[in-house]
């Protein structure tokens, strides 16, 4: 794992002691299909089942460091996936909530970061593109999966100093921070070409 962190993230930039240290703190092997434990600190995205991926550590780690995260912060992740990128979150903020559609895969990060004892961590079942107005607004909101639009739900459930990271796009991605200006205007900023599974409803 150190050696991943020297030369996939600290090489490439990543800077932000929090996000490196939760990294270190997340076995990443768990969050894998066993068959693919071996690749875990690959510098490449892994299959989870369901054409789903589990994203690659830098990915992982520049759209933490992208949201500015603090301890007190509530972030809402879209995507849960294998619950990695949530566990990621928990460790550094007070309140994580996820929304996964994929059903099978929300019974299995519940179950993995329960076992794992994550008390701060919510997931629910549901379509990502509407957010998850309840426990809104947010101080940071991540996706992980591709819509073509950026849905204007998540744009509502942030908090007016919030924090959107997204993948836009179809064939060509883009990882994209949205955020407010003094005068609470929405700043779009383009932060790199990814590629991400799309986003479904």
């Amino acid at each position: 794992m150190e050696a991943m962190i020297r030369k996939q993230l600290i090489a490439r930039g990543i800077k932000d002691t929090n996000v490196l240290n939760a990294i270190r703190k997340v076995k990443r092997e768990l969050f894998v299909p066993e068959n693919l434990q071996s690749e875990a600190y690959a510098d490449k995205p892994l299959n989870i089942g369901y054409n789903q991926t589990i994203s690659q550590p830098y990915i992982v780690a520049f759209m933490t460091e992208a949201a500015s995260l603090s301890k007190n912060d509530k972030v809402l992740e879209i995507g849960t996936g294998s619950g990695y990128q949530s566990a990621i979150l928990a460790e550094i903020v007070k309140e994580v909530f996820s929304v996964e559609i994929i059903s099978s895969l929300v019974e299995q990060a519940k179950n993995k970061l329960s076992h794992l004892n994550y008390k701060n961590i919510q997931i629910k079942s549901g379509d990502g593109n509407q957010g998850w107005k309840e426990h809104a607004p947010y101080d940071a909101i991540l996706v992980t999966a591709a819509p073509e639009q950026v849905p204007k739900a998540l744009i509502d459930q942030l908090k007016k100093n919030g924090r959107l990271i997204i993948p836009v796009g179809t064939q060509n991605q883009n990882l994209i921070k949205y955020s407010f200006n003094e005068n609470q205007e929405l700043v779009k900023e383009t932060l790199l070409p990814v590629r991400f599974v799309p986003m479904v409803s």
